[in-house]
């Protein structure tokens, strides 16, 4: 018996033809970079599972499947990978290891075509456990649709890592076993989870760049990977791929850890083609879903991009789904026209993450131009709306966000920075005095005198500043300089009674 079908968020009856595509007919671009593939399993020991097919019922640690692409140095003589090993990904990730490999089209979704098995054989770009390269690569998460595989959308995965980018996945998969729910809010918190899994492993990768993580989901990955931006601020960009937070905003707000405020992070979102009134009609789909965005309508701390691509149905923004995918001939366009849409919608996911991760002007350029500029063809792809972020005052939460992130120190040029680009923003001295008597009462004593130092820089007339920088170098036992501060302490402040009981104990 096959496996289940592949979910999307609604479900089209497919009028098929035969599709005529290849890797090769994309026709992307890649960067300068080679690029490495390596998977394998982690377990996560906070959370358990039973295996679909294994009927004793055994519970086991939850198992995370982990693809990884990365910057890579190729070996002289490399053993090209070819499609059939994504696809062993996808037979492993289903829990179907013993599948033989002339059964995987048929078993998974896809049609058993001789056009479809022309496709396993075909070149892609990594290799497999090649080296790495030397340096630092910022990190892409990338969140697959519903019930899919971690390398679902490799061509756009490897593409990335060929210019710079470590990009991590793993399959979307059910809470407790290998099955989703239906897409519940569960279903969505839990791949929310598996992203902050994948954070957590991705930091030990010494090659690794956290400090303006990414997210990429398609379909259902394109909810929970909102959903996890709202849970996890080290998460500092997101792109949806025709995301189901466009048809599903009521799904995600049932969650508890929704809060749109949270949401305040450049946000890409490109859509697929209006869905023709015929479709609607004989799949019973809600007209308004080509229309109708609520989330991006209640947006107001986010930075965000809508596009339409107006050649390219839902399935049709991952690498499987071109290559494999019958098409429906109410809708698909043609195979060359769907190419050419899926290659623009890399061009534009490179060029949003290279303009947010990287500060790169050209990308920036690219993406302020109109679409008749930088597309030959102005009518495939359309710009629906943007948004500025409503601008929020800078905070003493905002500041101590970016201090942590300095480790407490170089804090004058930090304060500096912060002025030039929020020159209405000053700091209250009660609560830098308080946050850097926190750090000392934590064992933190240098990064809390360098906060108690740099307070009494800022505020050199108050005697509180010096008297709590004396009692931070009192608990590391530096009494000359504990000494001098409280002198300062009381020459601005007479009346101050810790500082003259202070002194009276160290002068003795």
């Amino acid at each position: 018996m096959k496996a289940s079908s592949l979910f999307i968020f609604f479900s089209i009856f497919q009028h098929i033809v035969t599709a005529q595509v290849s890797l090769q007919g994309i026709g992307l671009s890649y960067g300068a970079y080679q690029v490495g593939f390596d998977h394998y399993i982690k377990n996560d020991q906070t959370r358990s599972y039973i295996r679909t097919n294994d009927f004793t019922g055994k519970v086991l640690p939850r198992p995370i499947s982990i693809s990884i692409w990365y910057p890579a140095i190729l070996k002289t003589a490399p053993k090209p990978m070819t499609v059939v090993d994504y696809m062993r990904v996808l037979k492993e990730e289903e829990e179907w290891e013993v599948l033989p490999d002339n059964r995987i089209l048929d078993w998974f979704y896809y049609n058993n075509s001789e056009s479809n098995k022309i496709h396993l054989k075909e070149t892609v770009h990594a290799q497999r456990k090649a080296k790495p390269s030397v340096g630092k690569f910022p990190v892409v998460i990338y969140a697959p649709s519903y019930q899919a595989s971690s390398a679902e959308n490799f061509a756009l995965c490897e593409l990335l890592s060929s210019y710079g980018y470590i990009v991590i996945s793993s399959p979307s998969r059910g809470t407790g076993s290998q099955r989703l729910d239906g897409g519940t809010t569960r279903d969505l918190e839990t791949q929310a989870r598996d992203i902050q899994f994948l954070i957590a492993e991705i930091s030990g990768n010494p090659n690794a760049e956290l400090s303006n993580l990414s997210v990429i989901g398609f379909s259902f990955g394109g909810i929970s990977n909102v959903l996890a931006q709202m849970m996890d601020k080290r998460i500092r960009s997101v792109i949806c791929l025709d995301g189901s937070v466009r048809y599903q905003f009521d799904n995600l707000k049932r969650s508890p850890y929704f809060n749109i405020e949270n949401f305040d992070v450049p946000f890409l979102f490109m859509a697929q083609k209006q869905i023709p009134e015929q479709v609607m009609q004989e799949d019973n789909i809600d007209s308004s879903l080509n229309s109708s965005f609520a989330f991006f309508d209640s947006l107001t701390r986010s930075n965000a991009h809508y596009y339409r691509f107006n050649d390219l149905t839902h399935v049709y923004f991952s690498t499987m789904g071109i290559l494999f995918a019958d098409r429906d001939r109410r809708q698909d366009k043609s195979d060359s026209a769907i190419m050419k849409a899926y290659r623009l919608m890399t061009v534009y996911t490179l060029n949003f993450l290279n303009s947010v991760v990287k500060e790169d002007s050209i990308a920036k350029v690219f993406l302020a131009k109109d679409l008749i500029k930088n597309d030959s063809r102005d009518e495939s792809i359309e710009k629906l709306s943007e948004k500025k972020a409503v601008i929020v005052p800078f905070t003493f939460q905002d500041f101590h966000h970016l201090a942590l992130k300095e480790n407490y120190q170089f804090l004058p040029a930090l304060y500096a920075s912060i002025k030039t680009s929020h020159p209405e923003y000053k700091i209250e001295e009660r609560k830098l005095n308080t946050l850097g008597l926190s750090l000392l009462f934590r064992n933190q004593t240098e990064a809390g005198i360098n906060v108690l130092t740099f307070t009494t820089m800022l505020f050199p007339e108050s005697s509180n500043a010096f008297d709590s920088l004396g009692e931070g170098f009192l608990i590391v036992n530096d009494k000359g300089n504990a000494i001098e501060n409280f002198r300062i302490s009381l020459k601005l402040n007479p009346q101050n009674q810790n500082a003259t009981e202070r002194l009276k104990v160290l002068q003795k």
